[in-house]
């Protein structure tokens, strides 16, 4: 666990795009979460369920390139990852997802249990290292509904350390991320109290509350939010998001950026 006295005090840039994707900018590379580019409409999850998106993505892939690593926390859900996104991949020389993901993607996809850890080399020469976490997507026992899911933590003993929760609905979960990483610099948490009637309307994601409190349990300095927005299952947004903060003592943690 990083001392308080000993964080870095280099700001991570994180560039939110609307849903899960995020560019962050760490150690010299480009990593991108969750690509999802397509067109609002109707994206089918299963016989007679689909997910509605309701904005555009805020960027296209060419304004983005290159990327160097796609963090993608499931490959299952069209909001996660859909057909641009997946064409992405293509050109992206890794991707690190679930191993359930990886297999069925093959290409540069590499897949990490939970607290796997791999190392990469930055252009100044030195390393940084990505971990994944546990991400529970929904209540106890969901996994055979959502499927396998992870977050990753990214740290280098001179740069602050970035938590990318994923699709995480527990805060059982965030208590043992916070036991190995906490105090964390930035934490991009998906938010958004995603909610569907595959689990009879469980919160699938952090509702606005829990991510305050999951800023809390992580000693976060600071929180971007991602996963709140263009997706109609999406029951709590911006508005929730500066509510609870604000409520918690919070709200200077709270980098929601332009609406």
């Amino acid at each position: 666990m990083t001392s308080e006295t000993s964080r870095p005090t280099e700001q991570t840039s994180v560039s939110v795009f609307g849903g899960p994707t995020a560019l962050i900018e760490y150690g010299g590379l480009r990593f991108l979460t969750d690509p999802t580019f397509d067109a609002p409409g109707e994206y089918p999850i299963g016989v007679g369920r689909a997910l509605t998106k309701t904005a555009p993505t805020a960027v296209t892939p060419a304004r983005l390139a290159p990327i160097d690593v796609v963090l993608l926390s499931h490959d299952e859900h069209p909001d996660n990852l859909d057909h641009s996104g997946r064409a992405l991949l293509a050109d992206v020389p890794l991707t690190l997802t679930t191993r359930g993901g990886a297999g069925r993607l093959g290409g540069t996809a590499r897949g990490l249990a939970p607290w796997e850890t791999v190392d990469l080399p930055r252009p100044d020469g030195g390393t940084l290292t990505v971990t994944a976490t546990p991400a529970q997507h929904g209540p106890e026992g969901c996994e055979p509904v959502t499927g396998e899911v992870i977050g990753f933590v990214l740290t280098a003993p001179d740069l602050p350390t970035v938590y990318v929760s994923g699709d995480n609905a527990s805060l059982d979960v965030v208590r043992r991320i916070a036991d190995r990483f906490a105090p964390v610099d930035t934490a991009v948490l998906f938010a958004g109290a995603a909610r569907t009637a595959l689990l009879d309307g469980a919160l699938l994601t952090l509702d606005s509350a829990q991510a305050a409190e999951a800023a809390a349990i992580l000693a976060a300095g600071r929180v971007v939010p991602v996963h709140f927005d263009s997706w109609g299952h999406f029951t709590e947004g911006r508005t929730h998001l500066a509510d609870a903060f604000t409520a918690a003592g919070l709200r200077d943690r709270l980098e929601l950026g332009a609406a």
